[in-house]
């Protein structure tokens, strides 16, 4: 990726096209001009047979001209930097700055295309693109333009595995402001990549991101959570937050209870022999099973249903 100034100081991430991909796409182009140029000579050759040599020649030279430099210039100038083989190759020429080109752009990197790829069979546009950091012909570096790709391949997001359900709100209290965006991006990152690391390597991993983590939050990891666990919770509150930030407190949903991660995703290498988390489980309004330890649960009380004739009049009247 190369970075980009634009006029207003934006930087732009833009991926500069490389020797063979330009190569292509020249090709393809000089092959379209060159079947444009036989054809258009074949006709003129047919009507001007009765001119004499000198009239001939200008016309020949006047076709030649017109049809493999002219028309290339032509060409990027109403597309904007996509000539045929560029947007068969997912090419584009752009400004220095990352804007449109322009007629004056075109005409350097044609007249200029002349001498570096028609006379010298593109010896001196290769070794150009070779010894420039941005692949850039010498066209390009007196025109002050780069040739980029659009068609850049999408990278999957990795999936971030949700925290257990008896941690979902459990750190909705921690201040979360000293965490530097850095510290976020690594957490991600294990999150996303834990299923591919070694069990004992990614249980260090997360250990160290949760010692940093805590150090930054000011909260120690619970007794018995997972470090990994304690990750994804924090980054699913983290998400909460943003959620609620930029769509208001009533899109933000809470979590799935049922939104588990796959089994075995949070769980200890055998080699730690980490303690299981020693969590009360939630029951459900109403519920009258006991736990295994013989304690009860503690019930949520349940609403009654105060009949319509002996409710308070408030004055207010509920709308439709």
């Amino acid at each position: 990726m190369s970075e980009l100034v634009t006029g207003e100081a934006v930087a732009l991430e833009l991926r500069p096209a490389r020797l063979p991909s330009r190569a292509l796409a020249v090709l393809l182009d000089l092959v379209a001009a060159m079947a444009v140029y036989v054809a258009v000579t074949i006709v003129l050759v047919t009507s001007t047979a009765s001119l004499d040599e000198a009239a001939q020649t200008a016309l020949s030279i006047a076709t030649f001209v017109l049809v493999l430099v002219g028309a290339p210039i032509a060409v990027e100038t109403l597309s904007h930097g996509r000539s045929l083989g560029k947007m068969a190759c997912g090419l584009r020429v752009v400004r220095d700055d990352g804007g449109p080109i322009r007629f004056r752009h075109a005409l350097v990197r044609g007249l200029i295309g002349v001498i570096e790829i028609l006379m010298t069979f593109g010896v001196v546009a290769c070794i150009a693109s070779f010894v420039s950091a941005r692949g850039r012909r010498l066209g390009d570096v007196f025109a002050g333009t780069l040739v980029v790709r659009e068609r850049i391949p999408v990278a999957r997001t990795g999936f971030v595995p949700p925290p257990p359900p008896w941690l979902a709100g459990r750190f909705s209290g921690l201040d979360l402001s000293a965490v530097p965006d850095g510290l976020w991006l690594a957490v991600r990152q294990y999150l996303t990549r834990m299923q591919q690391l070694d069990p004992q390597v990614g249980w260090s991993m997360a250990e160290r991101l949760a010692s940093d983590l805590a150090e930054r939050t000011g909260a120690p990891v619970p007794q018995g959570v997972p470090p990994a666990a304690y990750l994804a919770a924090i980054v699913q509150e983290r998400q909460a937050r943003e959620s609620r930030r930029a769509f208001g407190s009533g899109s933000a949903s809470s979590p799935d209870p049922a939104g588990e991660g796959p089994p075995g995703v949070y769980a200890a290498p055998a080699a730690y022999g980490a303690p299981a988390a020693d969590v009360p489980p939630v029951v459900a309004p109403g519920a009258a099973s006991e736990s295994p330890g013989g304690r009860r649960p503690v019930e949520a009380p349940e609403m009654q249903e105060v009949p319509e004739g002996d409710r308070p009049g408030t004055g207010f009247v509920p709308p439709a």
